[in-house]
């Protein structure tokens, strides 16, 4: 296990079937399989950007498990990290068809999945550690309770080894027996990272605070290096510790396809930007970009570009 790694994450990855036609899932009689996860998504546009790309996880022995096995080989992401739980399934989700860029309607089928039984026990340090940086979500934290003691084990075994970690809060209020306890573990990680990713509605729920300047301040407080708010239809916001702060517009759009997605998007433009020691303001006008990219197509991976096609 000593191939070097730029990023690791960890996650679910599940088969997702997107509806053909719009309208009510009930009424869908055709669907195209894609796979989805929030931090795949992740690993898959900072692979095709060209870094290193280790993703954590497990799948069932199942056609489901196989199929992510199948699309991490094809998008050159190591899965070294993934394994194949003979006792659970691998989740699917079932998508709507949006239309006139409204959000889509997401059915998840993923309770008990194999992943959700993430634990201390898929952490191996050395494959860990062969990695400068650690991506984690708000949605592995969610899945269950080991998972959880994962995220929390492998930031705490990272910071300690000089590694930079990144945290986008992927808020799923649904997945947590309460708002207060999700508050709670995910500021927990936050807490823990060197860069922060939160939309603005998230950070309110996060913080108590209603401004870009007071939800990152709450966090830089708290020994955070780097807050950046995805604040919607006019882009992003950030702030540093150091107390460098400022705005950069969002890419305009004409045709919104499929929102999901472009907060992943984002965060990959940001963490490559970073990693390859670009500016702030650069990370972040690169994170409005793929984020674009990313809601102009059905698909929550299909938009991210390869080095050549974002065009830098």
């Amino acid at each position: 296990m000593s191939t070097q790694l730029d990023v690791i994450t960890i996650g679910e990855a599940m088969a997702m079937f997107v509806s053909s036609q719009s309208g009510d899932l009930a009424a869908a009689e055709q669907f195209v399989k894609r796979v989805a996860g929030a931090e795949l998504n992740v690993a898959t546009g900072l692979a095709r950007l060209g870094l290193k790309v280790g993703w954590v996880s497990r799948v069932g022995n199942d056609s489901f498990g196989r199929y992510v096995l199948q699309q991490l080989a094809k998008e050159n992401i190591d899965s070294r990290g993934v394994t194949t739980d003979e006792r659970f399934a691998t989740g699917f989700q079932l998508k709507s068809k949006a239309e006139n860029g409204t959000d889509p309607i997401v059915e998840y089928f993923r309770k008990g999945s194999a992943a959700s039984h993430l634990s201390v026990a898929d952490f191996n340090e050395e494959y860990f550690c062969s990695a400068r940086h650690l991506h984690l979500s708000g949605v592995a934290a969610a899945l269950s309770a080991s998972s959880l003691e994962l995220l929390i084990h492998a930031s705490r075994v990272m910071k300690e080894k000089g590694k930079t970690i990144s945290f986008d809060p992927n808020l799923r209020p649904v997945l947590w027996k309460s708002e207060a306890e999700m508050v709670k573990q995910l500021n927990k990680l936050a807490f823990q990272a060197d860069w922060v990713l939160p939309g603005l509605s998230e950070g309110a729920i996060l913080t108590g605070h209603k401004t870009p300047e007071a939800i990152a301040d709450f966090y830089l407080d708290r020994g955070v290096k780097t807050v950046v708010l995805k604040t919607g239809a006019d882009g992003a916001w950030f702030k540093t510790a150091t107390g460098e702060k400022g705005a950069v517009n969002a890419v305009k759009v004409e045709n919104v396809v499929d929102t999901v997605g472009a907060g992943d998007g984002f965060a990959v433009g940001v963490i490559s930007a970073l990693l390859e020691g670009k500016s702030l303001p650069q990370a972040v006008s690169r994170g409005n970009k793929i984020g674009s990219l990313a809601i102009q197509v059905i698909g929550d991976s299909e938009g991210l570009p390869t080095r050549a096609t974002l065009g830098e």
